[in-house]
C-alpha cells in the first residue's frame, strides 16, 4: 500500500484531500498540520522522515496571502521557497516522490492565449516570485517530482473568493469586482482528486504540469456566476470595475493550458461553472 504524507493539512487543499480519502481505499495517508510538522524547521523535518516511511509527499503548506506577501517577502520566501528546498532535499534523501502545488502567478499575464508549461515565467508580485523559487529548488534537487501549477483555487473550506462573495451577499454589502484579470476558478476538490489519481496510476512522467478547471472568466464573471447559481444575483448590489487597486500587481491574463496533464496523466477537466455547482452543494459556510 502506498503511503502518502500530506503537509499543511489544515489548509483548504489539505482538507479537500482528506475528504477524498474514502475514494482511494488503496492509499494510506498521514496528515500533518504546521503545528505537527513545520517544514521550515529543517531538523524536525529530517527527523520526521527518519522515523516514518513514505512513498509520496504532497506539500500543501504555503504562504498564500498575495497582498501581505508584498510587505512580508521574507516570510513568503521562507515558506514557499526555502522550506520547499529543505523538503525537496529530504524527499530525495528518502526516495520520496514530491508533489508541489504552484501557481499561475509565476507568469506576467501578458500572453493572450493559455499558458503552456514551457512558456517563460516572469512573476510580477512577491507571491509569484516565491512560488517560482520553490519550483526552481525542486527541479535543481529532485528527479522524482510533480509540480502542479493551478489557478484561482477555492473550495468549501477556509478563506477564499467564493466564501467572501457569499458572506458579503448574505450581509447585504455592495460588491465591486474587477474585470481586468482573466483566469480560471479551480475547485480544490478537483485538484485533490487529480493529485491522488496520479499516485494510483503509478505515473513516472515527472515534471511541471498545469491543472485547472476548463474555461476562463474574470473575477467579476466568477462573482456573477456564484450569485446566479445561489439565486442571489437580483438581491445583491454587484458592480464591475476595470480599475481595482491592489497592493500586489496581478497578471491580467493567467489561463493555464492543461493539455499536457490530460495527455500524459489522463486527468479529466471539468468546466469551472459545473465544478462550482458541486462546491455549492456542499456546506459552503464550512470554516
Amino acid at each position: 500500500m502506498k503511503k502518502i504524507l500530506v503537509t499543511g493539512a489544515n489548509g483548504q487543499l489539505g482538507r479537500c484531500i482528506k475528504d477524498a480519502v474514502p475514494d482511494f481505499p488503496d492509499l494510506e495517508f498521514v496528515f500533518v498540520s504546521k503545528e505537527e510538522l513545520d517544514i521550515e524547521n529543517v531538523e524536525l523535518l529530517k527527523d520526521f522522515f527518519r522515523k516514518n516511511t513514505f512513498n509520496y509527499c504532497i506539500n500543501t503548506a504555503a504562504y498564500t496571502n498575495v497582498e501581505k506577501a508584498e510587505s512580508e517577502s521574507d516570510s513568503a520566501f521562507a515558506i514557499n521557497a526555502e522550506a520547499v528546498k529543505s523538503l525537496a532535499e529530504t524527499c530525495k534523501e528518502n526516495d520520496v516522490v514530491l508533489f508541489q502545488i504552484s501557481t499561475d502567478y509565476v507568469f506576467d499575464g501578458k500572453k493572450e492565449s493559455p499558458y503552456l508549461e514551457t512558456d517563460s515565467t516572469n512573476p510580477i508580485n512577491v507571491y509569484g516570485a516565491s512560488k517560482l523559487k520553490g519550483e526552481s529548488y525542486i527541479q535543481e534537487t529532485c528527479s522524482k517530482f510533480f509540480i502542479f501549477r493551478t489557478s484561482w483555487l477555492y473550495s468549501q473550506y477556509g478563506h477564499n473568493f467564493l466564501k467572501t462573495i457569499l458572506k458579503y451577499s448574505e450581509e447585504g454589502k455592495p460588491l465591486t469586482i474587477t474585470t481586468e484579470q482573466t483566469g480560471t476558478p479551480t475547485n480544490a476538490n478537483d485538484l485533490s482528486n487529480a493529485l491522488l489519481q496520479v499516485i494510483t496510476q503509478d505515473s513516472t512522467d515527472y515534471g511541471v504540469y498545469h491543472y485547472s478547471n476548463r474555461g476562463e472568466t474574470t473575477w467579476f464573471g466568477f462573482a456573477e456566476e456564484i450569485l446566479r447559481q445561489t439565486e442571489k444575483l437580483k438581491d445583491t448590489n454587484l458592480a464591475k470595475t476595470n480599475h481595482y487597486r491592489t497592493f500586489a500587481a496581478r497578471p491580467e491574463y493567467s489561463v493555464l493550458d492543461n493539455a499536457k496533464a490530460f495527455n500524459k496523466l489522463n486527468l479529466k477537466q471539468i468546466d469551472w461553472q459545473e465544478s462550482l455547482k458541486s462546491v455549492l452543494k456542499k456546506t459552503v459556510i464550512n470554516l
